[in-house]
Formats: C-alpha cells, sequence, structure tokens
C-alpha cells in the first residue's frame, strides 16, 4: 500500500456516488475518532483539503447528517447508506473521507490507526496542537 498517494478515485458501495479526492499528507493522514457519531460508524478517514474532492456522479444521491454543533457535514449515500466523507468540525477548510470507499483501500490494510479524541473535542476548549490523540487501533490478521 502507497501511504503517500496524492489523489485517488472512490465510490460507495452500490457505486451511485463516485468521486475524485486529492488527499493532504496520502494515508498517512487515517484516523478513527471517539465521538459519538464516529464510534458508532466505525469508519477510518483520510484527510483532504476543502475543494480537494470532485463528485463525478451521484452528487444528487448523497443525503447529509449533522447534529450537536451543526458544524460539522457528514455526508452518506441514500441508496446504500454508505458514508463517503465529510467536512471537519476541528477544521472546516478539511474533509474527512472514508477510506473503506477509496478504490483498492480498506481499512484492514493498515497495521495502526491513530484515535482522536472527539469525546473531548479541540473546539470545545483549547490544547496543544497534535494533543487530540488518545490511542491506537490495530489490526492483527491471523497467520
Amino acid at each position: 500500500m502507497d501511504l503517500d498517494i496524492e489523489e485517488a478515485e472512490g465510490a460507495c458501495h452500490c457505486g451511485t456516488v463516485r468521486f475524485r479526492v486529492r488527499l493532504k499528507g496520502g494515508l498517512r493522514t487515517a484516523r478513527r475518532c471517539t465521538c459519538s457519531y464516529c464510534r458508532m460508524r466505525g469508519a477510518v478517514a483520510v484527510t483532504a483539503e476543502r475543494g480537494g474532492i470532485d463528485i463525478l456522479a451521484g452528487e444528487d444521491a448523497l443525503s447529509l447528517y449533522q447534529f450537536n454543533t451543526m458544524t460539522a457535514k457528514h455526508y452518506f449515500c441514500s441508496r446504500c447508506g454508505i458514508y463517503t466523507h465529510h467536512q471537519r468540525r476541528s477544521d472546516p477548510n478539511e474533509y474527512g473521507v472514508n477510506v473503506a470507499c477509496i478504490e483498492g483501500i480498506s481499512p484492514f490494510d493498515f497495521d495502526e490507526v491513530l484515535v482522536s479524541d472527539g469525546v473531548n473535542h479541540p473546539s470545545d476548549r483549547a490544547r496543544p496542537a497534535g494533543s487530540d490523540t488518545v490511542g491506537v487501533l490495530r489490526f492483527i490478521p491471523h497467520k
């Protein structure tokens, strides 16, 4: 797996929503989050800058979900229900993109994924940059 890919294409499960993404930091930005929504969604997300996602097909099938402060915008396919990307609350100039939707990438390709503290969100209190990591999620396949 090339952790330094800069651009990739992806789609939801049914293929209705298709997109091209320009990644900021490649796959090295892979993260999970502990907030209530991300915890239930279970996705691994990588980073793209605002304007870094081009919807190639199915824009009319994208549904939007917002909660709490209504700052983050979570998009998913209205047909198959798969989360494709979200505009971040911590930085509205960035998107998180579901790695499982990126062609050729699986969340299980990562040995470790950093976990961000979404329960104690950085937008809710000041803290030093980079101090939002609260753990590591590991995938250890059976031999």
